[in-house]
């Protein structure tokens, strides 16, 4: 048999996955993509899939890369749907399918524990801390069992610990081959075993990180694989640019600084006077910092011309000029004490790569990029390609073909545009000779999900906007019994309608809200889907950012998603005026060809959270009437799932009375209203 039969076949009623898989089911849509990407893997060539919630995209891509029998790398959004593809999906399908597959796991040397660290961790002076201290004794115990060294499996450790700088390595801080312990790293362990293994589960970051700096060692991967998944396709243009511009961080430096005095201390002291070196750099990254002045959290300052916008020219030229001599006086000492040590060895070459970085910002920004500063606690200096389009046709899909070489490339998400062609992704993305496909989920969503627009709320522009949107909130949720979740499109309406409704239940047993922020996003996720197992009080969560896709709370745990107002980018974010800026020089429109389909995809993001399998039910709710008064509403509309349209608050109060009376554990009723 050839690979479409051997998948039409894993795919059929009856087959090794269906007796196998308790879970699984024939599902017409999963087995069109998985047919569309067998045939790309068997001839080659660029495939984009667009495949609505539900159809089980996971399965569609895996079990054709499994039957193969070639070298598949896969890369996906997050580490945690690498570790789920690694522990979950890919065993559960090797087995049911009796195939001799070796997977091996990559992910960046963050991830994984640095043993050359933790052994300098001890003595460390930030970790003199009694909770710190407890902790690292439990890394320390940990590091003597585990044979990955993935600190993700490590219980207890969280994710936003202030221990994780000082017992994993980065980029700038690895020693490399010099490390004495470079035989036992785990790092390079798991390098080794992605180059013996037949599929390699990385994340779209490491894949970047590696084709701007190879640094990760998929440089040595690439070439040997015959076929690229990226799985949440949606998120490689702004992933990819992270990475293939150029960025120099105040945080960085402070970093730079502490390695430095520590280092210095504990293997030169009286070499240098490390304090002093110390000091100087510290202090020039804080004045350069201080130089932008007092800015709101997460500000975008363009930076057109010799200084960024908002900011003083001689204070910036001063602090920048300072900040440059400090790195220059630190990479001088640190080259005269380079015979001692691989550690000095490597903080020479972080200091040399720093004042690389300040001098290229000293210099006139690239025309075909876009560079702004990020004004926050730290400072962040960026240059930007406008998009990855170049990247992925040269680096990629070019730079590794040779002739006669097959391989294929396989991109798919739930949200990859609102047109037919995906311009939406396939533009930025360099993919517009791609073979497009477009999978509709099988979900009723006439039947399981309603959408309503409130018509008497002020216009989002009204400073009253946030309180009226809580309020509405504050009494949806109550009939409901929680079960809520609100997403913001800005920090500020986050605070503001937080504080809302958290003095709306300020004196309630039976109500709960939870704040982005209060905890890791696995724990507030936790907290509301166990909101409607326990007893306890119901549960409220206002989130923005990463909430709006990625959440997966099936069942009666979330029945009702408000969305604030529609998800347009802010017209004066550095880079969304130089992408109009260049759409408005080919003579097209910004607003329908840029600022409506990156409203349409996140709109469509934000909705997916609601319905996640067949059983359920929900409303969705968008508190923005330009939904439903402007004609670009329509549109947008059309991007959503079919959901039943409600027109009345009436007919909105009569389903959340019918939700909290069912529950979607049944099937749903026979005399439903939906």
């Amino acid at each position: 048999m050839n690979l479409q039969e051997q998948v039409e076949e894993a795919f059929a009623p009856g087959s090794a996955l269906s007796r196998a898989i308790k879970e699984f089911a024939p599902r017409p849509g999963q087995t069109d993509m998985a047919l569309a990407i067998a045939r790309t893997i068997d001839s080659g060539g660029v495939l984009v899939v667009e495949a609505g919630t539900g159809v089980g995209k996971t399965f569609s891509y895996l079990v054709p890369a499994l039957l193969s029998g070639a070298r598949v790398l896969l890369s996906t959004a997050t580490k945690t749907l690498q570790d789920q593809l690694f522990a979950r999906d890919l065993p559960q399908l090797v087995q049911a399918l009796g195939l001799p597959v070796r997977c091996a796991l990559l992910k960046g040397r963050a991830s994984y524990l640095c043993l050359h660290r933790m052994e300098g961790a001890r003595q460390d002076p930030a970790l003199q801390d009694r909770l710190l201290a407890r902790t690292l004794a439990k890394v320390e115990q940990w590091a003597q069992v585990t044979r990955s060294g993935d600190l993700a499996e490590l219980p207890g450790l969280d994710e936003r610990s202030p221990l994780l700088p000082h017992i994993s390595s980065s980029r700038d801080n690895c020693l490399g081959a010099q490390c004495p312990k470079f035989r036992a790293c785990h790092v390079n362990l798991a390098r080794r075993e992605a180059m013996a293994a037949d599929i390699v589960v990385v994340n779209h970051h490491l894949f970047f990180a590696d084709l701007a700096v190879r640094e990760s060692g998929m440089a040595e991967l690439l070439p040997s694989v015959q076929t690229v998944i990226f799985d949440e396709a949606h998120q490689l243009n702004e992933t990819g640019l992270q990475f293939l511009g150029r960025t120099v961080t105040t945080g960085q430096v402070l970093d730079f600084a502490k390695d430095m005095l520590a280092t210095g201390l504990q293997q030169a002291r009286g070499l240098a006077d490390w304090q002093r070196l110390t000091s100087d750099v510290d202090r020039a990254a804080r004045e350069l910092r201080m130089a932008v002045g007092r800015v709101p959290p997460a500000t975008r300052l363009r930076w057109a011309a010799a200084t960024p916008e908002q900011v003083e020219p001689a204070a910036w030229a001063g602090a920048i000029d300072g900040l440059l001599a400090a790195c220059t006086a630190a990479a001088s000492a640190l080259a005269s004490a380079g015979e001692i040590g691989p550690d000095f060895d490597r903080l020479g070459e972080r200091a040399q790569t720093l004042c690389e970085s300040i001098s290229f910002f000293q210099s006139e920004c690239d025309p075909d990029s876009v560079r702004w500063i990020d004004a926050g606690t730290q400072l962040r200096l960026v240059e930007s390609p406008l998009d990855i389009a170049q990247a992925v046709q040269e680096k990629m899909l070019k730079a590794v073909e040779e002739p006669g070489n097959r391989r294929s490339w396989i991109f798919t998400s739930a949200t990859l545009g609102d047109d037919p062609d995906l311009r939406w992704f396939t533009e930025p993305c360099g993919l517009g000779g791609a073979t497009k496909l477009r999978v509709e989920s099988p979900f009723n969503y006439a039947q399981q999900a309603a959408v309503y627009v409130p018509r008497d709320l002020p216009k989002p522009a009204d400073p009253q906007h946030g309180a009226q949107v809580a309020s509405h909130v504050a009494r949806w949720a109550t009939i409901l019994g929680g079960r809520t979740l609100v997403l913001t499109t800005t920090l500020r309406a986050l605070r503001t309608i937080s504080e809302c409704l958290v003095a709306s239940f300020q004196d309630s047993t039976k109500m709960q809200v939870l704040v982005q922020g209060q905890g890791s996003k696995r724990e507030l996720m936790d907290r509301l889907r166990n909101a409607s197992r326990d007893d306890g009080p119901g549960c409220i969560l206002v989130a923005s950012a990463s909430f709006w896709e990625g959440i997966d709370v099936p069942g009666d745990a979330l029945q009702l998603v408000v969305i604030d107002k529609l998800p347009f980018p802010p017209p004066n974010d550095p880079l969304v005026e130089a992408r109009t800026g260049r759409l408005e020089a080919l003579g097209r429109s910004p607003f329908n060809d840029y600022f409506i389909p990156e409203a349409a995809v996140a709109l469509k993001q934000g909705a997916g959270r609601l319905i996640r399998r067949e059983s359920d039910r929900g409303v969705l709710v968008v508190c923005d009437t330009r939904l439903a008064s402007m004609g670009y509403g329509k549109r947008l509309m059309a991007a959503l799932p079919p959901m039943r349209k409600l027109h009345s608050e009436p007919e909105l109060t009569e389903l959340l009375e019918d939700l909290t009376r069912t529950s979607t554990r049944d099937s749903p009723r026979s005399d439903c209203p939906w």
